[in-house]
């Protein structure tokens, strides 16, 4: 219904009750469903009436439909009478209320009793209309009690020379159940019958130019067609129409909610839609619940079992529900509507509903992830077909994506389960669902886990889950146990399927857990095979995870990073979401690519997957992502990036969460904001309580190497050369040397070099330029340039020019600067200034890109305000006044290049550049070239930053 109909409709009432005055009575019925406006006209119609005329108002209720003379009392108390007719009234209402005449069920005959009473009340209202015009208002009459219906025709009757107008609304359905009524009022010369519908679009946008929502509202000519997307995105027409279905109850509802809150609100136009239903007919309320539990899963066959009502009411419950606009083709317009349906259920009501609809959708052959819902729902199975839906819908949610889900379904299916042999390999899936939602949760699952273990109870793909489990918490006695275990179990002849998965696993342990590994708990068995060789057989994931393991061992190369990166082009393609080893077949896959050196396709993969991981279904992949992303940065020398990125790695999951594997994010932010300076912060992480256990994976070796370099910071070269050593002895006695995880080398030798001892640090740096992975650039490059601090300085320079080329060809920033701070430190004490200061002015502006405070400081403190760019005697005021020309010559000059390289870089004659650098020197107001500013940039400063920054 439009405003305008609403405003002509009130505006006929308007009319009736001018002749009403003038001693001509009318009836009046407002129908329609039950929610479109029917009340609001009535109560608009009722105070637009003037003070001469009498309003009696009555509310019919379906609770009060067998309290005799209810809606008279209503009508009669409502309003202020004469004393000597209120008295009258109020005998006659007692006498009837003490009656046993009145009709207390609908019948067509009625005691000469009873119509004494209603002649009494009728002569009440038809005095009163003597003195005064009189208007009876009653709402939802379908609802009226017996005896007040009688009571309204006997007046109805009578009215057609008084001033007495009835109002009444009804709903036409319900109504029917009252056909005598209706049809004695149908007969009655002065009956009007006005039909109400939920509003149009228009009469929508005719109540929003009305109302305003307070929010942004798009105008006519820019309604977008769908929903939008976002709080605070304008609403438009279409929008409040969708929503609202027209009806005005929920349109103002939805108004209001879009004005506080900028979305429908449960508190809002939830509970204007529930409103709606109960005062419907009891079954649009069943229905409407059916529907909201069944969710669109369910025809109208479906919807009449579970309301526990025959088909054909059904469908004239859902007509109902779609005329009064609640419902689109049969679905909830808003999902705030079937959200407030079902939190207004009690929970045993809610729960019963759930468990019906599960087994009527299980008997009707629905998807198992339809079942698990209703029972997830209900919190209850019945019987052992529930506990297999569940177990299947929990595989089904896993590949989806969906662990939450997944985790529900597992733990109602163990609660279930009534097969003691079943029930631990049900915990131990139960265990890995939990693991990737939140470590420490999972971790209480552990005890029963290895009671189970050695009781014989897991199946062998459980015990190898429950042994990952075991050491990612630390329990490595327990571990142990279960290990002994898995290497005690032999198959029977021609069984292959504990064989392989136990060889994968050791491989996986000698990368991870290396102390655990066979190889270093005695001979390896014959018929083992090669050790470094993962077998084809079993999970995937796993095996994936072994060949990494094994090729990370053997010192990651070009075939290691090319198999890497085919292991995450197959996680991309969605595969692996249900293998309790896929992350760390991931986790190895990104480490093999940054041993290797290929750090820009390692932060791509990283950052391709924290884009594709929802944080809230996966916070451990979430977290080792962002954990692996701040090694690769701190590897890069983009120290703030890398910090960053560790903390959001220990905000997906709390440090009480890593388990050992805390060592991996504490290394990476250690090692960043001790290079920023900021050694409050590192002290802070410093203070975890790392445990031994941490220390016996290969996650304690990041955590010992980036302790040392704090202890470097701090001038504690003592402390930090027992943190690089320890790395060193660990690395060679697990095999993992070739790894190149960390460079412990390079670390002991700048801690030998703080105690002087060159001898020790120069044989350090000579055994790791004539290891495994010396020909990998970083690692080269930064033996180099400590080698260079273990000779004469005249030799140095040479040392360092090898060392930064090595460095720039890597990318990684903060050993570019170190090297360059070296540099300029040689030259100045070779006196070569002119050489210092252009490797200065880099040195300077590769450590600002680092934010390495330390290194700026230090580069200061080695030429004292010497080349110091912030007291620089030139200029940069006129530097905008320069030309393009100008300019590249000057940002060339500042970089060292002589003319005659100018000239050759620019394809200008030498001449040209002398020209250029005179006007440069005249506008700058300097005198030599020394003296040009550090913030001069060209498009060489812009190449040499983008190199850098690909790195």
């Amino acid at each position: 219904m439009r405003l305008v109909e609403r405003d002509e409709h009130v505006r006929s009432l308007d009319g009736l009750l001018d002749k009403c005055r003038g001693r001509r009575g009318h009836v009046v019925v407002l129908d329609g469903p039950v929610t479109t406006g029917k009340t609001e006209l009535l109560r608009v119609f009722t105070e637009r009436a003037s003070t001469d005329v009498v309003v009696l108002r009555a509310t019919c209720s379906r609770a009060e439909r067998t309290l005799p003379l209810g809606v008279l009392t209503q009508l009669l108390h409502s309003a202020s009478l004469p004393l000597d007719i209120a008295d009258r009234a109020a005998q006659l209402l007692k006498e009837g209320a003490a009656s046993d005449a009145l009709p207390r069920t609908h019948q067509d005959t009625v005691e000469p009793e009873a119509v004494q009473i209603f002649q009494g009340l009728g002569a009440v209202l038809l005095d009163l209309a003597g003195e005064s015009p009189v208007l009876i208002a009653v709402d939802d009459v379908q609802h009226a009690d017996d005896s007040s219906l009688h009571c309204l025709l006997h007046i109805v009757r009578r009215i057609g020379s008084a001033r007495i107008m009835a109002v009444l609304t009804e709903d036409a359905e319900l109504g029917a159940q009252h056909s005598p009524f209706r049809a004695e009022l149908r007969r009655q010369s002065q009956f009007h019958r006005l039909r109400l519908a939920p509003l149009t679009r228009a009469g929508v946008a005719e109540v929003l130019r009305d109302r305003p929502s307070g929010r942004s509202v798009e105008p006519e000519h820019r309604l977008p067609p769908r929903k939008p997307e976002g709080r605070d995105a304008p609403w438009g027409v279409d929008d409040f129409f969708r929503i609202s279905g027209g009806n005005p109850l929920l349109l103002h509802a939805l108004i209001e909610d879009h004005h506080l809150a900028g979305e429908a609100r449960p508190q809002g136009y939830g509970l204007a839609l529930l409103n709606c239903l109960y005062r419907d007919k009891p079954v649009v309320t069943q229905v409407a619940r059916a529907l909201a539990v069944l969710d669109q899963e369910g025809d109208v066959k479906a919807l009449a079992q579970l309301a526990g009502a025959d088909t054909e009411a059904v469908g004239r419950a859902l007509h109902d529900m779609e005329a009064a606009g609640l419902t689109d083709n049969g679905v909830f317009r808003h999902p705030v509507a079937r959200s407030t349906i079902l939190d207004g259920l009690h929970t045993p009501d809610r729960a019963a509903l759930h468990r019906r609809a599960a087994q009527l959708m299980h008997a009707r052959g629905a998807p198992a992830m339809t079942v698990a819902h209703h029972l997830v729902e209900s919190k209850h199975t019945q019987g052992p077909w529930a506990v297999q839906v569940l177990l299947e819908a929990a595989d089904q949610a896993l590949l989806g994506g969906r662990t939450g889900f997944a985790t529900e379904c597992l733990a109602l299916a163990h609660r279930s389960c009534g097969n003691e042999q079943e029930r631990p390999g049900i915990r131990a899936r139960l265990t890995q669902a939990e693991w990737e939602l939140n470590p420490s949760a999972a971790a209480r699952h552990l005890t029963p886990l290895a009671a189970a273990a050695g009781s014989g109870q897991l199946a062998h793909s459980d015990l190898l889950v429950l042994l990952r489990h075991l050491l990612w918490h630390g329990r490595t006695a327990e571990a142990k146990t279960v290990l002994e275990r898995i290497r005690g179990a032999r198959p029977e002849a021609g069984d292959t399927s504990q064989a392989a998965p136990t060889r994968n696993t050791e491989l996986w342990l000698a990368a991870t857990h290396p102390q655990l590994a066979r190889r270093h708990q005695g001979p390896v068995p014959a018929d083992d095979g090669p050790p470094s060789l993962a077998d084809p057989r079993g999970d995937p994931w796993l095996r994936s995870a072994a060949e990494l393991a094994a090729l990370l061992t053997d010192g990651p190369g070009e075939p290691a990073a090319d198999r890497a990166e085919r292991v995450l082009d197959g996680l991309g393609l969605g595969l692996g979401r249900s293998s309790p080893w896929t992350e760390e077949a991931v986790q190895l896959a990104l480490l093999g690519l940054i041993c290797a050196g290929r750090l820009r396709s390692a932060a791509d993969q990283c950052d391709k997957l924290l884009a594709e991981t929802d944080s809230r279904e996966a916070p451990v992949r979430s977290a080792m992502a962002s954990a692996t992303r701040a090694e690769i940065a701190v590897r890069q020398g983009d120290l703030a990036a890398g910090a960053e990125h560790a903390r959001q790695a220990l905000t997906h999951l709390p440090p009480q969460a890593w388990g050992v594997a805390i060592g991996f994010p504490l290394g990476s932010l250690i090692l960043a904001v001790t290079r920023m300076g900021d050694y409050e912060e590192a002290a802070k992480h410093l203070t975890y309580s790392a445990t031994d256990s941490m220390f016996q994976s290969r996650y304690g070796l990041h955590y010992l190497h980036a302790r040392g370099h704090y202890y470097l910071a701090t001038d504690h070269p003592h402390a930090a050369l027992a943190d690089f050593i320890s790395c060193g002895e660990l690395m060679r006695s697990w095999g993992l040397d070739a790894a190149a995880l960390v460079p412990w080398r390079t670390g002991a030798a700048e801690a030998w070099l703080r105690l002087g001892n060159r001898d020790q640090a120069k044989r350090l740096l000579h055994d790791q330029l004539t290891s495994a992975g010396a020909d990998r650039p970083r690692i080269r490059g930064s033996a180099l340039r400590l080698l260079a601090a273990t000779g004469p300085t005249a030799r140095r320079p040479d040392l360092l020019t090898e060392a930064l080329d090595l460095l720039e060809d890597c990318g990684d920033r903060y050993e570019q600067a170190r090297a360059l701070v070296d540099l300029n430190r040689s030259y100045y004490q070779l006196e070569e200034y002119r050489r210092a200061r252009m490797v200065f002015r880099r040195a300077w502006h590769v450590a600002n890109l680092c934010d390495a405070g330390p290194l700026t400081k230090e580069l200061l403190a080695s030429t004292g305000d010497f080349n110091n760019p912030e007291t620089s005697s030139g200029s940069t005021d006129g530097i905008p006044s320069l030309t393009g020309s100008e300019r590249r010559v000057a940002s060339l000059a500042v970089m060292g290049c002589t003319n005659r390289e100018i000239a050759g870089k620019l394809h200008i004659t030498a001449s040209t550049v002398e020209q250029h650098l005179t006007r440069v020197y005249r506008k700058l107001n300097v005198k030599r070239r020394k003296d040009l500013p550090v913030d001069l940039r060209s498009d060489v400063v812009k190449t040499e930053r983008a190199q850098l920054d690909c790195g």
